[in-house]
């Protein structure tokens, strides 16, 4: 897999540099993939990687290791992390690649999201606007009949109908050829004069269509790639570049659409009829099987496997139960998160609890299921339960998703279909949500209680187990997530809080010793004698100033006592260069105590309490 080099990073460089570092390096990734909310790396060797300090990380939910994957679970933003994790660690040779063997299931897992999470995102919101339009017609917005119509239907159809030159391409890039040899293998599957016309080959007539599969393209890519990869080392370079996949795709497409893929659209065929079979058997066990097992899946990271069956049913333009059955799952753990931040009293809790709870609405729940219900596992399992009843009503009712929409409650246009009225389908949908989400609110809302021991052991630590870092500057304080700088913001230096100056003296908060002062004489760093290391840095950017403006009054290795003046700094001087005088206090070994504790003061003088570290 190759990535180019970007020339210039976004705002999670910081976070990237740190998963980079803490994964064992560049050296040390043999392959990166992404799907929705997660990272998904292959290592070399995985006891290089710094497992804790991952899971530390403010932008990092959490770590795990499944289908031979180190998966970092970020969130919502992972696109843009990937994006930055990519431009941070350039080319990866694709002969560098991870050769450990895996078990066949690990290899599937991990052939099936390298597929699948690419197109994920965008299959998605090709869904939401089939969805959104079946809507718009069913309630006479748009009529079918008219122009508009049936060019917004094209608009989210497409991605659907040249699925298999999407996925050509990502089967190509994870067995490592060149992708465009897989697209024009789906290409010529799909290739409009071919679909469903008799073609006489060699005395037999072969009539098949592959428009919007998906089994056929994949399976002959890994049949072209095993004559793309030899041809590799026995062509001359002089013409390897273009004989290559030329005898690739001559050989192997011809071949995946007269043999290949009529095999794997009965194969296809087949897997559709048992997942059908099985509900069919017992919608309402079936239901509660899938309901209740959803997010024990998530948390290993194998809900893929049954995202891509859901996939294959919908794209061969059959409905799925698969996403139905489980829609109360990712509902039911919202539940929980929104009672215990309603009930809890715990600050730290509190401000985890309420993104958790938000993008658990628009269906991504790894925040909530990590951050807030496994630790606390018995309102998970509580979750599993009434979102396994979701399932059993969804399955009694013969609710299908009928079309790929978008997560959470973007994906209910998914369910819209002419055999049912839409208010029927709304009001199945909403006591589908009644049945998860109402009991699991009410058993976790009365029953919650903060954990009495981390309360007794905040208050001990407060008094006995805590040292003080006093204000260094006098001036407005403010929460270190506001300022611009990212490597400030998002942690990554250490936790603490910013001082906004109201005079241009820095004093010392602590009793220590000097160990950094800045040739540019804008931030100093401290030892304190208690081990902590504090670093204050004046201003925003103020380092391109060369030391014009401030006066440093210690020196390195100088021993320092709490109110001792440190620096004088020229807050005209600085702003009126451009720059802002907002001044991080951090405590940069912060991750190796318990907590640090901010004040709750909006305004400070020089020596009041500014941190308090929990050890």
């Amino acid at each position: 897999m190759k990535w180019k080099v970007k020339n210039k990073m976004g705002k999670y460089e910081a976070l990237a540099k740190k998963i980079v570092e803490n994964v064992g390096g560049k050296e040390n990734i043999g392959d990166l993939t992404h799907c929705v909310t997660r990272l998904r790396f292959k290592l070399h060797d995985e006891s290089k990687a710094n497992d804790e300090a991952i899971k530390q990380m403010d932008d990092v939910v959490t770590l795990m290791k499944s289908g031979g994957q180190y998966q970092v679970v970020i969130g919502n933003h992972v696109p843009e992390v990937y994006e930055d994790v990519c431009a941070l660690i350039g080319t990866l040779n694709p002969a560098d690649a991870p050769k450990q063997k895996q078990s066949f299931g690990n290899m599937v897992v991990d052939f099936i999201s390298a597929m699948m999470g690419p197109v994920l995102a965008v299959l998605i919101g090709s869904g939401m606007i089939k969805g959104i339009l079946a809507l718009c017609a069913f309630t006479g917005i748009i009529s079918m009949e008219s122009g508009l119509y049936t060019l917004l239907n094209a608009t989210g159809d497409a991605m659907f109908y040249f699925f298999p030159v999407f996925l050509g391409y990502t089967s190509a890039k994870k067995l490592k050829i060149d992708p465009f040899v897989g697209a024009v293998i789906g290409a010529l599957l799909m290739y409009p004069s071919l679909q469903g016309t008799d073609l006489d080959i060699l005395g037999h007539t072969i009539n098949v269509s592959y428009s919007s599969t998906v089994m056929p393209v994949v399976f002959t890519t890994i049949f072209a790639s095993l004559i793309y990869k030899p041809l590799m080392k026995i062509i001359p370079d002089v013409v390897k570049t273009f004989m290559v996949p030329m005898l690739t795709i001559v050989i192997a497409a011809p071949l995946g659409f007269v043999l290949i893929g009529p095999a794997m659209n009965a194969l296809s065929n087949l897997l559709v009829g048992g997942v059908m079979a099985v509900y069919s058997f017992s919608p309402i066990l079936a239901g509660f099987l899938m309901g209740s097992l959803w997010q024990v899946i998530v948390v290993f990271g194998l809900h893929m496997g049954f995202v891509a069956v859901g996939i294959v049913q919908l794209a061969s333009g059959q409905a799925t139960p698969i996403f139905a059955l489980a829609t109360g799952a990712g509902y039911a753990q919202t539940a929980v998160v929104m009672a215990i931040w309603m009930k809890t009293k715990n600050k730290k809790l509190k401000d985890l609890a309420l993104p958790a709870w938000i993008s658990g609405w628009f269906g991504v729940t790894e925040p909530a299921i990590y951050g807030v219900t496994l630790p606390r596992i018995k309102y998970f399992v509580a979750a599993c339960i009434f979102a396994g009843f979701a399932g059993s009503f969804m399955g009694m009712q013969g609710m299908l998703v009928h079309q790929m929409a978008g997560l959470g409650i973007f994906g209910i246009p998914g369910y819209f279909n002419e055999a049912m009225p839409v208010s029927t389908t709304l009001i199945n949908f909403a006591i589908a949500l009644a049945i998860s989400m109402i009991p699991t609110f009410l058993f976790t809302y009365f029953t919650y209680q903060d954990e009495a021991e981390t309360v007794e052991n905040t208050e001990a630590a407060r008094t006995s187990l805590t040292d003080t870092v006093v204000a260094p500057i006098r001036g407005k304080v403010m929460p270190l997530s506001s300022i611009k700088d990212e490597a400030f913001s998002l942690g990554t230096l250490g936790k603490g809080i910013v001082i906004l100056p109201e005079e241009g003296k820095v004093y010392s908060p602590v009793d220590g010793v000097v160990t950094m002062v800045f040739p540019s004489l804008h931030a100093v760093g401290i030892t304190a004698d208690n081990g902590l290391q504090i670093l204050i840095h004046v201003g925003m950017d103020t380092v391109q100033l060369d030391g014009e403006g401030f006066t440093a009054h210690v020196v390195k290795d100088q021993k320092v006592t709490k109110g001792q003046s440190l620096l004088d700094f020229d807050i005209d001087l600085i702003t009126s260069r451009g720059y802002s005088v907002e001044t991080p206090v951090v405590i940069t070994n912060s991750h190796d105590i318990l907590d640090v504790i901010e004040t709750n003061n909006q305004q400070v003088a020089v020596a009041d309490d500014l941190l308090t570290a929990v050890f």
